[in-house]
């Protein structure tokens, strides 16, 4: 197959086709892999968690590699998609759908245009060229927390294709959901004098941690650490009975020198020293966990945490990604930060692997049910990445000189 950009569109509507929640990937990933072959990559495999991985082998030079994700979020009601989430429409000079732009089309524009670049070395590539497309990126990125892990791939750089908007993204905030657990003592609801009713710690608790929220610190680039309570539930379930415990259910977007330890720490001492507790009440502050199973069968209890990080706008592939976006595209790109977390949390913030982001589509559309991609927009960004994937290229191997 020859890569093109018609090409790249007709992959991703048939990838739209293909729902795939995390943990149920597995059609989407076989149909990526049989793209890659198709465009000549070698090594293609699916990993141990399923997610999909192909090279185009170079010389000694530095390895780049261009990374989106399989899974997508819940697509909700279909009635409420003026096109279908899953009928991969293209209206109005936009492909429709979920995973439109979060993360199919960017996912099919990195493949084919990573076979367009090297198809542009006869004599072959200056170093290797890697796709590698993850599972479970939607809940905490155990895909590539388990690729790079594993050391079968081994990137100099890495290109992340959550959207961008055409800007070059340089980094974003982690992300850690937190429970918060306020213990009592059950009861019969008929005698509430024998029980300690958990719920009602609930209001001290929530101004409490609206008072932390309110002492987070920022980063000149990524902006404020934020902290909001998205879940409230108790147990026992029955409504007859006192409840021995109710949870509150934070998301903090963490800042990249936060650590799981230090960010659960930090918010049980401010509890701690902020809300009144007599006996027999209690509470207790973790990191949530997940028991995920991905769709080749591996399960595993997870914590819910994604790293942060941020390369600096001056960093040599930071700054020769913008220089080659303005080239192709005569539009200067912004260096910034994505308001959301991806799987460059693992790959930079873990792994010191220099990373960015570039693709088109607009933060607004992600998981809602107006995703869409703009064609015009994603054939600039399908033109202008085989000069991306040369000068990240070019940047990294200056910088393991």
């Amino acid at each position: 197959m020859t890569p093109s950009f018609d090409a790249a569109i007709a992959f991703a509507r048939d990838l739209i086709r293909l729902p795939g929640l995390p943990g149920d990937e597995g059609r989407v990933a076989e149909r990526v892999a049989a793209e890659l072959r198709d465009l000549g990559f070698q090594d293609v495999r699916l990993d141990a968690l399923g997610s999909a991985v192909g090279r185009i082998p170079g010389g000694g030079g530095a390895a780049v590699m261009l990374s989106s994700h399989l899974d997508v979020v819940d697509a909700g009601d279909p009635a409420e998609w003026e096109h279908g989430p899953f009928a991969a429409d293209i209206a109005d000079g936009f492909l429709h759908g979920r995973g439109a732009m979060d993360i199919k089309g960017p996912l099919a524009l990195q493949t084919h245009a990573a076979a367009a670049y090297a198809a542009s070395f006869p004599d072959g590539l200056p170093g290797d060229v890697i796709v590698a497309h993850t599972v479970l990126e939607e809940r905490g990125g155990w895909g590539m927390e388990r690729l790079l892990e594993s050391g079968e791939v081994a990137p100099d750089a890495v290109i992340i294709g959550e959207s961008t908007h055409g800007d070059v993204c340089i980094g974003h905030r982690g992300r850690a959901e937190i429970e918060v657990l306020l213990h009592g003592v059950a009861g019969h609801a008929s005698a509430p004098e024998r029980a300690a009713n958990a719920v009602g710690l609930l209001r001290p608790v929530v101004g409490a941690i609206e008072a932390f929220a309110a002492t987070l610190g920022a980063d000149p680039l990524l902006g404020r650490s934020t902290l909001a309570i998205t879940d409230v539930s108790t147990r026992p379930t029955s409504r007859n009975v006192i409840p021995d415990v109710a949870m509150l259910v934070c998301d903090w977007r963490v800042l990249p020198s936060e650590t799981p330890d230090t960010a659960r720490a930090a918010l049980e001492r401010w509890l701690v020293e902020h809300v009144p507790l007599e006996t027999p009440f209690s509470l207790e502050v973790r990191v949530a966990r997940e028991h995920q199973r991905t769709w080749t069968g591996e399960a595993r209890d997870r914590m819910l945490f994604t790293p942060g990080f941020l390369l600096p706008p001056d960093h040599p592939v930071a700054a020769a990604a913008a220089r080659a976006v303005h080239e192709a595209t005569g539009r200067e790109p912004a260096l910034r930060p994505w308001t959301f977390a991806t799987d460059g949390g693992h790959a930079c913030g873990v792994h010191g692997i220099p990373s960015i982001g570039y693709a088109p589509g607009e933060e607004r559309h992600a998981h809602t049910n107006t995703e869409r991609l703009s064609l015009e927009e994603a054939r600039v960004a399908y033109d202008a990445y085989p000069s991306l994937i040369g000068a990240v290229q070019g940047a990294a191997a200056r910088g393991a000189e």
